[in-house]
């Protein structure tokens, strides 16, 4: 890793570097227990939060190690999942994070499920100007 400057994130040079931290953040934090998070993992690599990790992602050399590091943490919130002492609702919360979504369909439909059958009626009177009743 490169350093920049005074308040500037350092630069990882490769993504075989990248992916190498990222490996080492994951190993780190399964022997000691704890869930992976990408805030942690951006800070693991250096950089100041999850937007600079993402940002990385910019960088095209970097794209495909960006979204196996937030596959990684996705996975992990996935199998939370099933287990049963994390609260189910803040599991939700974290995995929209990776666009999960509440998904609702509503339909309206006819009798059956037929489409709604609509009718537009267009009539032509003549009307008589002298007598307009």
């Amino acid at each position: 890793m490169v350093e920049r400057g005074r308040g500037r994130p350092p630069i990882i040079e490769t993504p075989e570097e990248f992916d190498r931290l990222v490996d080492e953040y994951v190993e780190l934090r399964k022997a000691e227990g704890k869930r992976l998070t990408i805030t942690g993992m951006a800070l693991h690599l250096g950089l100041y939060g999850r937007q600079a990790l993402y940002e990385q992602a910019e960088r095209e050399e970097f794209s495909f190690s960006v979204k196996r590091a937030s596959a990684l943490v996705e996975a992990d919130y996935e199998d939370r999942l099933e287990d049963r002492g994390i609260p189910a609702a803040g599991t939700i919360f974290a995995l929209k994070n990776f666009r999960w979504s509440d998904k609702q369909e509503h339909e309206i439909s006819g009798p059956g499920g037929a489409p709604i059958a609509s009718e537009i009626k267009i009539t032509h009177e003549i009307i008589d100007p002298s007598n307009p009743s």
